[in-house]
Order: C-alpha cells, then structure tokens, then sequence
C-alpha cells in the first residue's frame, strides 16, 4: 500500500480546496522550530468507538495509557528514512528529547518546551535527502503525539489554526524562517480524505541564512483516536513542491498505515 507516493490528500491535489491564506513579510522574525502544527478546526466529537475513527476500530487494550506505552507505540509508528521513500538519511540530531515538544511563543518564534499535561508522549526524527548535481538538501522532519484523550489530540489540531493567523511569519531556529503560508482542512469523508479524523496541509516559502529562498515549505498533520501525526518539509535550490510533496505524503500516509496495524482490533 506505501511501495510508491500515496497522494490521497497531498498538498498539491488540495490547491482548489485551500480555505485560509496568510502572508507575512520574510525578513520579520517568525518561524517553526522542527515541526510546527499550523491551521486546523475542530469537528464534532464523534463517539469514541463510532464511526469517524479515522477507519481505525481500536482495541482499548492496544491504546496506551502510560507515557512508557506511549513511547513504544511511537517507536512503532513514526516514520523512519524508509517511510519517504529512497535517498532519505537521518539528520543529527536524529530525534528529540521526548520531555519536550515545539512551542510557538507570543514573538512567533518556535522553542521547545515541556508538554502540555494532556501529552503522554511525543517525538519528532530529522530527515535529509542529501544534496546533489546541483541541488541543494531537502530538510524533512515527521513527528508523532500521543495525548490522553481524543478530545486533547483535536484541541491540538484546533489551536493550529490560530498559530497561523497569529503568525503569518515564524522563525523555526536562527537563520530559518516561513512565510506565504497557504492552509487546508479537511475531515474525514472530505475530497476523498478517508485516512484520519482530520487532516491538515499547509504550504509557504522557506527562508535559510544556509540555503536561501524562498524556497518550498511544505507541512501536513492528521489526527486520529488520540493521536497526531505530521511531516515537514523545506527545500533548496533546485528542488520543487511536487517533489518535496511525494515524499511528505509518502511518510505521512505510512505512519497513519502503521498506527492502524498497531492499534486495530484483532479479528
């Protein structure tokens, strides 16, 4: 199901349905640090084990409720340089410290900073697809949450919307920064988009003091049961969103196919 890029709700096949677009000067400060949760909205809460699970019908025995269990679950499920298809290597640092997770502050610029209660755990892996014949690294990152209850994971898809239009532009770390970012929604049943409970896509330009720009930043996020995941990616020279597109949806599309297998009832 995952051998090629799975293209069921990718940034590009959204361009007709894009439904909030911010813009912001490159040169302010603003910007994500690692892996930010832009634009999102909140649905109506279906009942837990009702239809609306994102086609995942969970065993509660298989969904963890310690921050131990969390942690495995993760380690099964978030993507790995495979989950992007070939030519993909880790980046160092590979992953995050798990006692923290990416905060965007009142400057809009992102930090990482201790999880909120509501989050059992949470990891984000770096990715690279090295440069080449003239093209520069494509910067991936893909990151999973496990909160304490599907409501928490949708109040997180829900606050994302806020961090866009609060800021239009955002710093990731020193020297990169995003802007022009273009946001969709879309909920279970929409436009096709039967792999999550909700899923969210933006697109922008990516600024580096290191590689220059504007180049193309694209980010994707879907919940499901009491889970996020999300993938980023940001170009460089040489290198285009279709591109860049294949391989966020191809990792995206893998963890949500993982977390199915890892939490699904038995027959």
């Amino acid at each position: 199901m995952c051998s090629g890029p799975i293209r069921r709700y990718g940034i590009l096949a959204l361009a007709p349905l894009l439904l909030v677009a911010c813009s912001g000067g490159g040169e302010s400060p603003g910007e994500g640090s690692g892996s930010p949760r832009p634009s999102g909205s909140m649905s109506a809460d279906p009942a837990a084990g009702s239809e609306g699970d994102g086609s995942i019908d969970a065993d509660p025995a298989r969904l963890p409720a310690s921050r131990s269990a969390a942690l495995d679950l993760i380690g099964r499920v978030i993507a790995d340089p495979g989950s992007f298809g070939p030519g993909v290597v880790e980046r160092s640092p590979y992953e995050s410290d798990p006692a923290t997770w990416p905060v965007l502050g009142a400057d809009c610029v992102w930090r990482q900073e201790k999880p909120v209660s509501s989050v059992l755990a949470t990891v984000t892996r770096s990715f690279e697809v090295p440069a080449a014949q003239g093209k520069g690294p494509i910067r991936l990152s893909a990151v999973m949450t496990v909160h304490r209850t599907r409501e928490d994971a949708r109040w997180e898809m829900a606050e994302s919307i806020e961090e866009t239009m609060r800021c239009p532009t955002q710093q990731l770390r020193k020297g990169e920064l995003i802007g022009s970012m273009v946001s969709a929604s879309l909920t279970q049943g929409e436009s096709a988009q039967n792999n999550s409970e909700d899923a969210l896509i933006e697109a922008g330009k990516y600024r580096s003091a290191a590689l220059g720009g504007p180049h193309p930043y694209l980010w994707q996020q879907a919940q499901a049961l009491q889970f996020t995941v999300a993938v980023t990616g940001r170009g460089a020279e040489g290198r285009t969103e279709r591109e860049i597109d294949a391989l966020t949806t191809q990792a995206q599309a893998t963890m949500l196919v993982r977390l199915k297998s890892a939490v699904e009832k038995q027959s």
